[in-house]
């Protein structure tokens, strides 16, 4: 399959499309205000140690204080033994380690910490830090505190996996851990010896300022979106990098020269009248990102739904019937939902716990099928995922490791209207909303008025219904509470729910 990375680069932001055939699969957005902070390395200072949660809050110079877990803190620099454990992980993963102890006998308030942010700040919780560094290079990442060697188990060749930890091995490496990441398949000594000589020269710069910088103080800071798309996805298998910018263009190009030169020629600017992403059908994608239904080629769709906890995906037959029997319809519907399950999930970058109803399978053979093929399209995910087996009423349970803001978060905001519900009280609700306040206002009016009239100020779809459809209620009311009811439309921008009852 053709694969691609395409880079819009705008006055407010910068946006990566990584495309697989003509479908979009992964979609990056970085605004100039607000860049990515995670891989960020910061000095800290503890601003509250909480005992009952096992966590710190920690001043690192954001808006909101950092999270750090009693599972993230170490108090050393560096490895306290030889590394000679062999471990599976993903790219720049850092091995899980459980809490040496309390988090009050570790750390006290106003204690300077060196830590580095591993997850964004996401709604109203502030960035996630851990004091176990990981610095990613092209084809390593180096774990000053680790004390293994690992590979990425996107490398699945046993021989390849042993060639590649011997040849790291081969090397005069300081002291601490190593992750070889998925480009460093096929990779040997001299591209490893650049990675090591780099990471260990940055490790050393940012010891020295931990020293010498008055907390808050940022140390390290990752590099810009393009740089990063350069280093950790740009490989063998990317057949063209096009790039709209002629700056920008110029800057990937000197990333490429250095980080991986035999692929330079696959960088081109654009340069057409046509907007790069328009050219490519990409902002369509995006528009269809942002959309709750997604429909399949088959005429089944599936229902992307956000709650507090986690998301629901759901499958549906929608338009499409079938040729045989109930069974072979619903199989086909979920084997095709599967694999654009998970291209929405990668597009979408939704992370947590994630449900996804299938549609009910009465055979075994056939949930083992849907089940397979979800994770086949799921091997092609960058981030960790874990999926439960597929239940006999078609349900999937699965986790995918959240590090930023999923795509709906970062180019949308709540709706001022339903406020994020999705739905909005319908006219005659809010009509007889309206009457009861009437009701009330000159009910427990402590005056009475003078002209015994009531107007009603309320949105102009509001008005319209109680000038048509409840006209005749308006007229009983004005007839029980001996008072005229002016309606009068509101201006088409105020908000559905919103009216004003006046008594004069």
């Amino acid at each position: 399959m053709s694969k691609r990375i395409v880079v819009n680069a705008g006055l407010i932001e910068t946006r990566v499309a990584v495309q697989e055939g003509n479908l979009l699969a992964e979609l990056y957005v970085e605004r100039r205000r607000h860049r990515s902070i995670v891989g960020s390395v910061y000095k800290g200072t503890v601003s509250n140690v909480l005992p009952g949660m096992q966590a710190a809050f920690v001043d690192i110079g954001l808006a909101k204080d950092a999270f750090l877990y009693a599972g993230d803190y170490t108090a050393s620099l560096a490895p306290s033994a030889e590394m000679d454990v062999d471990v599976d992980v993903e790219d720049g993963e850092t091995p899980r380690r459980e809490a040496t102890g309390p988090i009050e006998q570790m750390l006290t308030r106003a204690q300077h910490v060196l830590v580095q942010v591993s997850k964004e700040s996401l709604g109203t919780k502030g960035a996630r830090i851990t004091s176990f560094i990981s610095l990613p290079g092209r084809y390593l990442v180096f774990m000053p505190q680790a004390e293994h060697i690992g590979v990425s188990r996107r490398i699945r060749d046993e021989r390849e996996r042993d060639r590649l930890r011997a040849a790291l091995r081969s090397l005069p490496l300081p002291p601490g851990g190593f992750i070889l990441r998925t480009n460093a398949e096929g990779k040997g000594e001299a591209e490893f010896a650049a990675d090591v000589e780099f990471l260990t020269r940055l490790w050393s710069q940012i010891q020295t300022g931990y020293e010498t910088a008055v907390p808050p103080a940022a140390l390290h800071e990752e590099a810009d979106l393009t740089f990063r798309v350069v280093r950790d996805l740009f490989s063998p298998e990317v057949d063209e990098f096009v790039v709209d910018d002629a700056d920008v263009h110029a800057r990937v190009l000197g990333y490429v020269r250095t980080l991986v030169p035999a692929l330079e020629d696959r960088v081109r600017l654009y340069s057409e009248r046509t907007p790069v992403f328009d050219a490519f059908g990409i902002e369509k994608d995006i528009e269809k990102a942002l959309r709750r239904r997604v429909w399949l080629k088959s005429g089944g769709y599936i229902v992307i739904d956000h709650t507090e906890a986690l998301v629901s995906i759901d499958v549906n037959t929608g338009k499409y019937v079938g040729k045989r029997d109930f069974e072979q319809t619903v199989l086909k519907i979920n084997l095709e939902a599967a694999t654009e399950v998970v291209r929405q999930i990668r597009l979408r970058d939704l992370g947590g716990i994630i449900i996804i109803d299938f549609i009910d399978m009465e055979v075994p053979e056939h949930r083992e099928q849907v089940e397979k093929a979800l994770k086949r399209a799921l091997a092609d995910d960058k981030a960790r995922t874990n999926v439960m087996p597929i239940s006999e009423l078609g349900l999937v349970e699965m986790t995918r490791k959240r590090v930023r803001q999923d795509l709906r978060a970062v180019l949308s905001v709540q709706c001022p209207t339903c406020r994020g519900s999705g739905v909005t009280k319908s006219d005659e609700t809010l009509a007889a909303e309206v009457l009861r306040a009437v009701r009330a206002k000159v009910t427990t009016n402590s005056e009475p008025p003078t002209h015994r009239e009531v107007l009603v100020r309320v949105h102009p779809d509001v008005a319209s219904y109680l000038d048509g459809d409840a006209r005749g209620d308006l007229t009983q009311l004005e007839t029980a509470l001996d008072v005229k009811i002016s309606v009068q439309p509101a201006d088409r921008q105020a908000q559905r729910d919103e009216y004003e009852v006046r008594v004069r």
